[in-house]
């Protein structure tokens, strides 16, 4: 699962807007924003979700769960190569 500071750290790392992220997902602002504001866990209808971390994996963005190997063993985002150049935010 991901985090909603997950969330937010992943927007900052590609310096984009909640509306960059929205278009780059396919979903609504307010979806972004309710997901942002979420305690913990981000909630959510599962296929909003799923297309938010496929975007932030197109674009970069890899999200570290508990429990998932990474240097510092913790929870966090850092960035990997992008899957495809033309996915790149500008």
């Amino acid at each position: 699962m991901i985090t909603a500071l997950q969330l937010r750290a992943a927007r900052a790392l590609l310096d984009i807007d909640q509306k960059t992220l929205a278009e780059m997902a396919g979903v609504s602002v307010p979806t972004i924003q309710r997901m942002e504001a979420s305690r913990g866990n981000v909630r959510g209808v599962v296929d909003s979700l799923m297309k938010v971390i496929n975007a932030l994996n197109r674009a970069g963005v890899e999200l570290i769960s508990e429990r998932v190997r990474s240097d510092d063993g913790g929870r966090g985002v850092r960035f990997r190569h992008p899957d495809a150049l033309t996915d790149t935010p500008n």
